[in-house]
Formats: C-alpha cells, structure tokens, sequence
C-alpha cells in the first residue's frame, strides 16, 4: 500500500481534511502527504502531514483552475499516491475530477464515508442533495473528493512535518487561461456568521410572495432571515443572506430551517450550529439527519404559530 495524498484547498478546510485522511494513511500503512500549491514561498510547515510537498509558482495565486490541475497532476506522477483525496469545496469540484481523468485513475465524488481493504476503497457517498446514500468498491489508485459534511472539528494527529519542494510542471508557462479580476457582491450590510438566531428558508418556502412569513417570524426571534442556494437563485432573497458552500458559513445559537431539504452543500454552511431545529412536510428531508429536533408539518401553520407564541 502507498502513500494517501491530500490537497491543500485555501478556503481553510484542510486541517480538517488531513484529519480525516490520517486513519486511512495508516491503514494503506504509507505517509500522509500535503500538498500546497501557492503563488509563493511559504514559511509555515504543516505539521499534521508526514510530508509537506509544496509548489509556489506566480500563476497559482489568485486561484486559476488550469494551474492548479497541472500542480496536482505532476504531484500525483512524482508521488505515485494509492489515494488522493480533495474536499468538495468550489476548487475541489474544479479538480477532483479533472485529476483523476489526467492520470487514467477512478474518480469517486460525494464521499461522506471511506475504508481501505485489500487494495480497494470502500466509499459511500452522498447523492441526489443527500435523499440517498450509494456504496461503491473502487480499486487504487483513486481520486476520491469528500464532502464537507463529512468532516469535524477536531486536531489533526502530528506527523513528520517534512517539507519537499516539487518543481512547477512545465505547463504553467503556457497556460491557455488567466485571472482576470475578482467580482465582489454588494455589501448589504448583513452579517450572518455574526448572528446568534437564523431563520433559514429552502425551496420549500414556495415563492418570493411567502418571504414575509419567515421574516415575521425571524422579526419575533430577534433573529436573521437567511436562505439556502435555490431561494438565492431564484432571487427571493440577497445572495447575502445566503447559507451554504457557496455562502455563509454560521454557528449560531439557533438555527431554524423552514422548508429546507438539507444537500450537503448547505448543511456545510451550518452543521456547528449550537441548536438546529428543522421544519418540513418530507419526512425523509435529510436536513433530519442533522437537526436536534426536527418536525414533519407544513411550515405555514408552524411559522404562524410561532410568530404568535413569541411575537
């Protein structure tokens, strides 16, 4: 068995990755590896990693998927990795797959579950926004991207913390895309991460025409109205106000779900919230999975009444 590779995603989630990772390094009876590809060198290490294998090139900063493909990809032919693991963020879904096509390797997506025996990973992943779990046995090598969800809080175990420079691949000198400019939302002076009390309203909602129901009864919570990705494309709310992957991550002390289905991308964005109460006519709605408490009723007449007993 070899070493267990893992990408190192800026958005901040990679302590919690290399978490994770540690217990299968083990079991593959190989190194965990980092790697991080930067627009500079770095002075910190990674400590968590038994190797750190950085690649620091001007085009890599800000983040340029064709750039960064090539860094993983030549990181995967120097390593010769058994499993190369990436988290399901933004880069992630630019990567992960794109990866494993560059090195003729299989591709597992959506991974909220792995082990490795006698030479295969044995992966569940999340599907369908989470409604179904699929079981798949994948030989190794492999690309495995791992849901957020999947991944906790808690101090990654120290490994060997040594660094390796690896040379950036030719192709960053010729690269047929560029980072043009960053293109920053209004600020709508909303805040959610500071927020103690959400209201969060999904697809469930119905319309933009039923908003002022949650807003009523986030008025009454002292509470703020959010919104999972659908009501925010829809434009029945401010992409402010939007709680996901894509959004805001919080952690308030209540959060309170009105038609929310609970995808994995949005239950990111909120699962270290200190009490999470859930309302929707699905039993089966996966935002149960993560809820403490949780009620199968129509969310109209649960919001009335709430807005009543508090208001």
């Amino acid at each position: 068995m070899g070493d267990v590779l893992v990408y190192m995603d800026e958005s901040g989630g990679s302590e919690r990755l290399l978490a994770w990772a540690r217990p299968l390094a083990e079991a593959a009876g190989g190194e965990l590896v980092a790697l991080r590809a930067s627009g500079g060198a770095t002075t910190d290490g990674q400590p968590a990693a038994d190797v750190l294998l950085e690649v620091s090139h001007s085009s890599l900063s800000p983040y340029l998927p064709e750039a960064h493909q090539a860094v993983l990809a030549a990181a995967i032919e120097d390593r010769r990795p058994d499993l190369v693991l990436l988290e399901n963020t933004t880069a992630g879904y630019d990567l992960a797959a794109a990866a494993a096509a560059a090195a003729g390797l299989p591709f597992v997506g959506y991974c909220v579950d792995l082990t490795l025996e006698d030479g295969h990973a044995q992966s569940t992943s999340a599907i369908y926004g989470g409604q179904l779990l699929a079981t798949s046995r994948t030989s190794l090598p492999a690309v495995v991207a791992v849901n957020s969800s999947a991944l906790h809080e808690e101090s990654p175990t120290a490994g060997r913390g040594e660094r390796v420079q690896l040379a950036a691949p030719a192709q960053l000198e010729n690269l047929r895309t560029k980072f043009v400019e960053a293109v920053v939302p209004p600020d709508e002076g909303v805040d959610l991460t500071k927020a103690e009390r959400i209201v969060c309203v999904g697809r469930g909602i119905g319309g933009a025409d039923n908003i002022p129901i949650a807003e009523e009864l986030a008025s009454a919570l002292g509470a703020e109205l959010a919104g999972s990705r659908p009501v925010i494309d829809s434009g029945w709310l401010p992409k402010s106000r939007q709680v996901g992957k894509s959004g805001a991550h919080v952690k308030p002390k209540l959060y309170l779900t009105l038609g929310v289905s609970g995808a994995p991308e949005h239950v990111e964005g909120m699962q270290g919230s200190e009490l999470i109460v859930a309302i929707n006519t699905d039993p089966g709605a996966a935002i149960f999975h993560v809820a403490h408490y949780g009620v199968v009723a129509d969310l109209f007449d649960v919001a009335d009444e709430l807005t009543s007993l508090v208001g």
